[in-house]
């Protein structure tokens, strides 16, 4: 396995030109009849295009020279229907689309498309520009109703198939239009059970579309222990190999967004613990930065710096989990990588516990810093967990790096090209076992992470192996990071000061009436965002973790659209599987690192 600093790396600094083109002027002067609006709002550029010329000003940006937007890091849609001034006219509907470039140092482009149609919207579909809005647009359609013309495969893809409404529409209620659980086996609900998704149109047998019915369809999951969770797939198999995947979700869906958008902004932190439930504080970070960017705030710097440990700690925690039921599903070590992982794991759950009071639903960051400064007996204990670390990354290493059995199931399983990674949307250590050497705290740099000196892992083979090292590096690179930040931990505030948005100093609160004003309104009012729009990402242990939020001056956000990184690099598993042995799908589930939590939302 080459070093991680291979110089075959797609290291995004080297693609850096030195006449930047601008996107807006680029499109008006490509395209001009399509450029309905553009501008920068919160340091995103935000071009408004014409529907009709949607698909060929994305592949412009994404193969022009000097652009190259090839990463579609999001795709998702808002209804405007309750948004103050729409009902006088424009399009219900707009659809979303976050593009971020590589080689221009992972510069985010947001452009917007209103859609024809009224209340049953249609636009085209753009899989054929970024295949990974396959998936983004069957949970469009799914929540929204938007029909994407040209899409290969549009059908629900999180609620059942006769699920009525969409919910994530505006006049739908929160709570649905039904109960969606039956307690007798008669009831109309189960009268799909047993039978598989879609029926092909050569065959009456009951097998998914695009699979041959001549072969054995077979159902892993959802209760099988090495999918990490509620995933089904259907896999179809020659012998006892693989010729087509298609997992089956949704199982999990607990509607987040929906609920983000009906509670204040300040109460959304609780609830993005449950999400990826392994990086809680990674979670937490993403939404807070979404709703800072919105408000133009900033947290100050000793709570950049806490944010910046007890995050790096998590990533450490996340792939310390991954390493140990990874090393259970593929063998080889017995349980004992398993408790020796889970061994250091808890001394970082031990520390979370101690500045937030929890251990896995931490809700520790807050919208302009975090809840509590670190206690007296942190730091010691943390110096204590950083110095045995090395040593103990080491012994995992030992354990797994030249075994037979861990080497045999990895090495060239689940391959993926950086190209194919880019196209589908991967990002994380899946992006850069695969020789493409980006990541956000260093590309787009959040938290202060530009003070700090650390390396990014990268591997050329793209296999199920090289995923391995990255993270092993990685949780070397976090420790490095963490050390640095306690070196240099600034004095002053950990929550911003500004009563408006934070709580005011408990000090106060027995020396001034306004304080006590404050606080009350907070509490039972909340803040309320400018109108605008934000989408912020992060570097998040499995990849881009990122929100899209949507301000109309309330107090709740009027739009809430999580973009979780299990969800997006799930939908690679297909052509990571194909000519595998039905066996390697183990590891090619662990190999991704998914939680459903992320996934389902």
């Amino acid at each position: 396995m080459s070093s991680f600093q291979s110089e075959h790396c797609l290291l995004f600094t080297d693609y850096l030109l030195t006449t930047m083109t601008d996107p807006a002027s680029a499109l008006r002067e490509a395209f001009p009849e399509a450029i309905l609006d553009s501008t920068i709002d919160r340091d995103t550029p935000i071009i408004t295009v014409d529907p009709g010329h949607l698909v060929e000003i994305g592949e412009y940006l994404r193969d022009a020279e000097g652009l190259e937007f090839g990463l579609l890091s999001d795709l998702t849609v808002v209804d405007r229907l309750k948004f103050p001034g729409v009902n006088g006219g424009g399009s219900r509907f707009h659809g979303i689309y976050q593009l971020r470039s590589i080689k221009r140092n992972g510069e985010l482009l947001q452009l917007k498309a209103p859609m024809s149609g009224g209340d049953e919207p249609h636009i085209a579909s753009v899989t054929g520009v970024w295949p990974t809005a396959n998936w983004h647009e069957r949970e469009a359609f799914d929540l929204f109703g938007v029909r994407y013309e040209g899409h290969p495969d549009l059908r629900r893809i999180l609620m059942p198939d006769d699920w009525p409404g969409h919910p994530l529409r505006k006049d739908q209620p929160l709570g649905g239009e039904r109960v969606p659980f039956t307690a007798t086996w008669e009831d109309e609900d189960f009268r799909h059970l047993g039978k598989q998704i879609m029926q092909t149109s050569q065959s009456p047998e009951p097998v998914p579309g695009r699979m041959d019915s001549r072969h054995m369809v077979v159902n892993m999951g959802p209760q099988h222990p090495a999918t990490h969770g509620v995933l089904r797939l259907i896999v179809e198999l020659e012998g006892e190999t693989i010729r087509a995947v298609q997992p089956d979700i949704g199982y999990l869906h607990s509607g987040f967004e929906k609920q983000g958008e009906n509670i204040r902004y300040k109460d959304f932190v609780y609830y993005t613990d449950r999400m990826d439930y392994v990086s809680a504080m990674q979670n937490n970070l993403s939404y807070c930065l979404a709703v800072e960017k919105l408000m133009r705030i900033e947290a100050p710097p000793r709570a950049q710096a806490i944010r910046v440990i007890v995050c790096e700690l998590q990533r450490i925690a996340s792939h310390l989990v991954w390493l140990a039921t990874h090393a259970l599903d593929v063998g080889g070590t017995g349980l004992a990588l398993l408790m020796y992982a889970f061994r250091e794991r808890e001394e970082i759950l031990d520390l979370f516990e101690m500045v937030c009071g929890a251990r896995l639903t931490t809700s520790y960051l807050r919208v302009g810093g975090v809840n509590w400064d670190l206690p007296p007996a942190f730091l010691p204990r943390l110096q204590a967990l950083l110095d045995i670390l090395p040593e103990r990354f080491d012994e995992y290493e030992r354990m797994l790096t030249d075994n037979p059995l861990w080497r045999n199931r990895l090495e060239g399983i689940g391959k993926l090209t950086g190209e194919q990674c880019v196209a589908m949307g991967v990002t994380g250590p899946m992006l850069r076992g695969s020789g493409v050497k980006f990541d956000l705290r260093k590309a787009q740099p959040y938290c202060d992470y530009e003070q700090y000196d650390f390396e990014i892992p990268c591997y050329t083979e793209g296999d199920s192996y090289a995923r391995y090292f990255v993270r092993l590096e990685e949780m070397r690179q976090s420790r490095r990071i963490v050390q640095q930040a306690i070196d240099n931990l600034p004095a002053g505030d950990f929550l911003l000061d500004d009563p408006k948005i934070a709580p005011p100093k408990r000090a106060l609160l027995d020396q001034s009436m306004e304080a006590v004003i404050h606080h009350f309104k907070l509490f039972t009012e909340g803040f309320r965002p400018p109108v605008g729009e934000a989408y912020h990402g992060i570097e998040a242990s499995k990849g881009e973790m990122g929100v899209y939020l949507v301000s109309d001056g309330s107090a709740n956000p009027y739009r809430c659209r999580v973009r979780t990184p299990s969800f997006v690099n799930l939908q690679a598993i297909e052509m990571m599987s194909l000519g595998h042995l039905f066996s390697d799908l183990v590891t090619v589930i662990g190999s991704i690192d998914i939680v459903l939590g992320d996934v389902d939302r």
